[in-house]
């Protein structure tokens, strides 16, 4: 599984991530800091990850887009530490792997996991 970590995540969760080994990237690390939520979702897109934020717009944007890739995981969890955020990850991806492969906006919270498939969303009327 490969992994787009957004701004606003801890960029230790990466190292942590790749120790165990994941593929991930936080976007510090590929000069994407301050890249806008479509060209993140874009770079997941090309390169085959799965972008991991806080930010509800990730959703949005996808949603609206129609597109079937990538998925996106955002975490509704204040206050995660780089190890912390590191296993909540872990745990999801084992719980959600079938649902990311496909195509699915997830959503963690505290005592839940959400999914939505991306192929469930309908069209947006373009009018």
């Amino acid at each position: 599984m490969k992994l787009l970590l957004d701004q606003g995540l801890p960029r230790g969760t990466a190292q942590i991530l790749r120790a165990q080994g994941l593929d991930v990237l936080h976007v510090s690390e590929i000069a994407m800091a301050r890249a806008d939520d479509l060209a993140v979702l874009q770079k997941a897109r090309e390169e085959g990850r799965i972008a991991v934020t806080l930010d509800a717009d990730f959703h949005s944007a996808l949603a609206l887009s129609g597109q079937a890739s990538p998925s996106v995981i955002r975490i509704r969890i204040e206050g995660l530490r780089a190890d912390r955020l590191a296993a909540v990850l872990i745990d999801v991806i084992a719980e959600t792997h079938e649902a990311l492969e496909s195509g699915s906006l997830i959503t963690v919270q505290p005592y839940r996991i959400r999914i939505r498939r991306l192929a469930d969303i309908p069209p947006r009327d373009p009018s």
